[in-house]
């Protein structure tokens, strides 16, 4: 599930070359401050890939909503807590 939502979000990456030490510039508009650059294509790509990890990771600590893209989405389920 979690694979599947990431490639999704990869898929949905939009790619530039800018002028930089690292020209290439990648980013998943569906994912706001979702962004990164790499020497290469690929290694722009991989790290993007980080990039949403770490993302998701974050709005899911802070409690926040992760949205959906298209039909991969993330649902959270509360932990049962017993009372001991």
């Amino acid at each position: 599930m979690l694979s599947q939502y990431i490639q999704e979000a990869l898929n949905r990456a939009k790619y530039e070359i800018i002028k930089d030490d690292e020209p290439y510039y990648g980013e998943i508009p569906d994912l706001p401050g979702v962004w990164a650059t790499g020497p290469t294509l690929e290694a722009c790509r991989n790290n993007l890939q980080e990039v949403v990890e770490g993302w998701i990771l974050v709005r899911l600590r802070e409690g926040l909503q992760v949205p959906a893209l298209g039909d991969r989405q993330i649902n959270v389920v509360q932990p049962w807590v017993v009372n001991a």
